[in-house]
């Protein structure tokens, strides 16, 4: 039996249905990733199926005794208590089995342990990041049979996200969630669910085999609306004839053309890609900031200790670390914004900066679109002209009715894609982004990726989004336990580089204990570097092997996978076909880390 049934569910507000007659069954183990463009009607999904709001028509049928609890995008800012008690307050009483106040306490404070919260603390002191851990708390803290989750990584540092992912694998059977974090789709999600243009389409696969399906549908619907055009055409041509043909038509031919009108008139066109289109500036001088042992900290609080970096023309620098960790002064200094306690900041010549900020302070609530964008003015300066500032919002999927929209009452996806059009109408070369991706679509976090590596100018990025990383920067500045460390290359660099600097210092530590000692118990150092032991070389010479078998496997199972076929398979085959390909995928990552560093000691 379902968990929970949708049955010809609609919802609209102005303008076309969001849930146009949506109809879908989800079942106990569903991971379902919910996709769709902004204001695709995603969030509203979900506060139906919590109960939150109701459907326009259609119902939803939940299982007797099924608990469903919802994580919402947005953090409350309205909450004054202790985390006991908004956590506490999650808790779902299902009439006829009512829980006792001793059974409410040690549920909160079993899910308080679980999560590492401290119940005493106060909600409103707290991070974001922090914030969201207890929200999460409130919404598991009943065990809920099905989850919502409603963009679970904003606010979230790498860490935190790491630290999700595991806890919804071990802890969390059946869940929903809408993010824009594709690695986090792409490790979570077994089911994917999209809402397009009104309609529910179900997938039934993984993200991976998502996109490539997605695109396969997109190319025949458009092949099949260009013919459905064509004939359409060509009966409005036959109808407009001279007289005789009208007088001899077919009437069934009429009626037919009449059908083809409606059918057209009803057609919902997908919607565009943003045109973003970063404007350069003035070619800056190729130094664009240096920063020379540079510290700083307040309150005997050392943030930032004697570091130095060079940013050249042209780099594209990532900032990684946990919250409250300095990335914000990190920023400020490497910008002059802030002094350092030592040290010294160098800037570079002619530079224009254009700054995304991710609190999003740069938006007047109250005014319009236009008139956030515009500062007042009709027309928007561009680099290859005027342009009226309506006519420009469209670049960034804004109608002209929307535009005239107060920004209080757009979605999160919405106000960033506002941000980026305030940010690229004016000409910048050097370019700083503090958490763009927090709820963009897809189609427009992609094409950001695009421009952002085709600017020609400096880029400074604070993300925790690990794909943009991945596609984006050439560089990473990243906040560890010893301090700023430099890195080339995007997030996944960073990783296998931590690893193999951690691994090496690891096995240098347990070297050292074996180190000869002086009578005085000093260490005896050997400066010849370590040499390979016999078992080492015998475990070098068949890592290949194991390399060779193992994506020889991880290409049969993709092919298994790839098959339309396997789909219609039983969903505990198909979960672990998919657990199967992730084992064998973790075990090539481990072979080749120790490969690596076999190599280097033998080198």
């Amino acid at each position: 039996m379902a968990l929970i049934s949708i049955r010809e569910l609609t919802m609209a507000y102005l303008g076309p249905p969001l849930l146009d007659h949506i109809d879908c069954e989800i079942e106990l183990g569903d991971r379902i990733g919910l996709l769709g463009r902004n204001g695709a009607g995603k969030s509203t999904l979900l506060k139906i199926l919590s109960g939150k709001i109701s459907p326009d028509s259609g119902n939803v049928s939940i299982a007797p005794g099924t608990k469903v609890a919802i994580l919402d995008q947005e953090v409350p800012m309205d909450i004054h208590d202790s985390i006991t008690n908004v956590v506490t307050a999650g808790v779902i009483q299902i009439p006829g089995h009512e829980l006792e106040d001793w059974e409410i306490e040690t549920d909160v404070e079993q899910i308080l342990s679980r999560m590492e919260l401290d119940g005493t603390n106060r909600f409103e002191s707290l991070s974001s990041g922090m914030k969201r851990r207890v929200l999460l708390a409130r919404a598991l803290v009943s065990k809920p049979d099905f989850l919502l989750l409603d963009e679970p990584t904003n606010h979230l540092d790498i860490d935190a996200i790491d630290w999700l992912e595991q806890f919804l694998t071990k802890h969390v059977s059946s869940f929903m969630f809408v993010t824009h974090d594709r690695m986090f789709l792409r490790r979570m999600a077994n089911r994917i669910l999209e809402i397009d243009r009104g309609r529910m389409f179900d997938w039934s696969c993984d993200y991976e085999s998502f996109l490539v399906r997605k695109e396969q549908a997109l190319a025949t619907e458009e092949k099949e609306n260009a013919m459905f055009d064509k004939r359409l055409a060509e009966e409005e041509i036959w109808i407009r004839k001279g007289i005789k043909a009208r007088r001899t038509r077919n009437e069934g031919r009429v009626r037919a053309l009449k059908a083809m009108r409606a059918e057209r008139s009803e057609r919902r066109e997908k919607l565009g890609t943003s045109k973003l289109q970063i404007q350069d500036g003035q070619r800056s001088g190729n130094l664009v900031i240096a920063l020379d042992e540079v510290s700083f900290g307040y309150q005997g609080n050392t943030i930032i200790d004697n570091f130095s970096t060079v940013v050249m023309r042209g780099d594209k620098i990532g900032i990684i670390g946990r919250n409250g960790a300095g990335k914000s002064t990190l920023l400020k200094l490497m910008l002059g914004q802030l002094a350092p306690t030592t040290g010294n900041v160098k800037l570079g010549a002619n530079l224009q900066v254009a700054y995304f900020d991710q609190l999003r302070e740069q938006l007047d609530e109250n005014a319009t679109v236009q008139d956030n964008v515009g500062d007042g003015y009709d027309t928007i300066h561009l680099a290859n002209g005027k342009k009226h500032v309506l006519g420009y919002l469209q670049d960034f999927l804004f109608t002209p009715e929307r535009s005239r929209t107060q920004v209080k009452f757009l979605s999160g996806g919405e106000r960033n894609r506002i941000l980026l059009a305030k940010l690229f109408s004016k000409p910048a070369n050097l370019v700083v982004l503090d958490e763009p991706t927090n709820d963009l679509d897809a189609e427009t976090l992609e094409l950001l990726e695009d421009r952002v590596v085709d600017f020609t100018g400096t880029v400074l990025i604070v993300s925790h989004d690990r794909a943009f990383l991945n596609n984006v920067v050439t560089g990473t500045i990243v906040f560890e336990p010893d301090g700023l460390n430099e890195y080339v290359g995007g997030y996944d660099d960073w990783q296998r580089q931590y690893q193999q600097k951690s691994a090496a210092l690891l096995s240098f530590s347990n070297d050292k204990k074996q180190l000869p000692r002086s009578n005085a118990g000093n260490v005896v150092i050997d400066e010849k570097p370590r040499k390979l032991k016999y078992k080492e070389k015998m475990e070098l010479q068949q890592l290949p092997a194991q390399i060779e078998s193992l994506e020889r496997e991880i290409g049969q199972l993709n092919e298994i996978i790839g098959n339309p076929e396997f789909y219609r398979k039983p969903k505990t085959e198909i979960t672990a076909v998919q657990d199967q390909l992730k084992l064998k995928e973790s075990s090539l990552r481990q072979v080749y880390s120790r490969w690596e560093e076999l190599e280097q000691l033998e080198a």
